[in-house]
């Protein structure tokens, strides 16, 4: 294990904390915050400028996760468990945001979103967590623009800063985005003692409200598909560019 190497060259200079071996050999390079580095604005800029986004019903915007790929971590592989058991695939599509940035979750292998190690919790730096929130802000608000033709309907799953962001970005925007867990269940669930005060995603109360708005977004989409069986000439599919 290495600590606090100096990396020159492909841009400005930075800052390796850590290097460490993940469960399969493969090395990660854990780094200093990842919004800050040019890597992550290079690759949010290749996806809002390049990258084309296929339209889907629903867009289901999933918090980054500490194990990468993200779909291999175990928080991930109970969200599409649970998104699996309402949706069909063809329905949806998942998009990652926080500290990675914005990132449509077929690229979740793609330079740098499996190289880095970091998490926003633990950081009481209050600059840095406001920087994150302003440069979430702008990230988030580009891609909702960049899809408000996509999708049809959107959906969050976020809790602490990652929601805050959020918020922002859709007031921002004027683009509608369903927020879960509600306000309620967050304030039931919420311990002050508790290192994190909010918990998990993963706790039961969260996750049964998650269920349940999948399952309304299911209804508001399979009505609009019986509608246009019986010959009403609304067109119900995502806007096409």
């Amino acid at each position: 294990m290495q600590k606090d190497l100096i990396v020159r060259g492909g841009g400005a200079t930075r800052r390796v904390v850590e290097v460490v071996q993940d469960r399969h050999g493969n090395r990660i390079e854990i780094f200093d915050p990842p919004f800050y580095l040019k890597e992550f604005e290079d690759a949010y800029r290749f996806i809002i400028d390049e990258y084309q986004v296929a339209p889907r019903e629903i867009a289901l915007f999933l918090p980054c996760a500490v194990r990468k790929p993200y779909s291999q971590s175990p928080s991930h592989k109970l969200f599409r468990r649970i998104i699996d058991g309402v949706l069909a695939p063809e329905e949806y599509h998942i998009v990652i945001f926080g500290t990675c940035g914005t990132v449509p979750a077929e690229l979740e292998g793609m330079y740098p979103y499996q190289n880095y190690h970091y998490m926003l919790g633990k950081t009481t730096d209050e600059r840095v967590r406001r920087d994150f929130h302003r440069i979430e802000v702008y990230r988030l608000k580009g891609y909702l623009e960049k899809t408000r033709d996509t999708y049809r309907h959107r959906l969050a799953y976020c809790i602490g800063p990652f929601r805050k962001a959020m918020v922002e970005a859709v007031e921002a925007t004027g683009i509608a985005v369903d927020l879960l867990p509600s306000d309620p269940m967050i304030e039931r669930l919420y311990d002050i003692d508790c290192p994190f005060p909010e918990g998990s995603l993963s706790m039961q109360g969260y996750i049964d409200e998650f269920r349940e708005g999948l399952e309304r977004l299911a209804g508001k989409i399979h009505a609009g598909k019986t509608t246009a069986l019986e010959g009403c000439p609304e067109r119900h599919g995502p806007a096409r560019a």
